[in-house]
């Protein structure tokens, strides 16, 4: 890779996606329903995915379109509800909000990183990765909402 700056944008995205990796299996220590377990390990494993994309692309395996655009569900649920504190025992509901707030910061992170390009190939991949980080949001969003507001037999 050519461009030292896109270089360290790069550097610095696969040190995120490793800290999310951790962030998620360190969550996953202290869940104790199956369920949600599995969920989180799917979640971390999605983020080994985007530094392995990272790596390639640093590596030139990739051109910056490699990721596609696509539309995203704003549910805006981490945007109103409080995070919760990360604590032993979490429950399903309270897993799914705060990797929701995780996947918020994240989409933040690499918009803003964004902004600062011109035009071009490198703000077009960080918009592709902020894009990723909507959509784990999303997932997390409706995860919460399905457990925190589970549909009862009323309707």
């Amino acid at each position: 890779m050519q461009d030292e700056r896109l270089a360290g944008l790069i550097a610095t995205a696969i040190r995120r996606e490793e800290e999310a990796y951790d962030f998620y299996m360190g969550i996953h220590a202290k869940v104790r329903d199956e369920a949600t377990r599995d969920t989180i390990a799917f979640v971390a494993n999605e983020e080994r995915k985007h530094k392995a994309f990272l790596v390639r692309y640093r590596d030139g395996d990739f051109a910056a379109d490699a990721l596609r655009m696509s539309d995203v569900v704003f549910y805006k649920i981490a945007e109103y509800q409080e995070e919760p504190e990360v604590k032993e025992n979490l429950e399903s509901a309270e897993v799914f909000l705060v990797a929701a707030h995780r996947e918020l910061r994240s989409h933040q992170f690499y918009t803003e990183l964004a902004t600062l390009h011109p035009p071009g190939s490198t703000k077009d991949m960080l918009l592709s990765m902020a894009n990723e980080e909507l959509k784990h949001k999303e997932k997390m969003e409706y995860l919460y909402a399905n457990t925190a507001f589970p549909q009862t037999s009323g309707g």
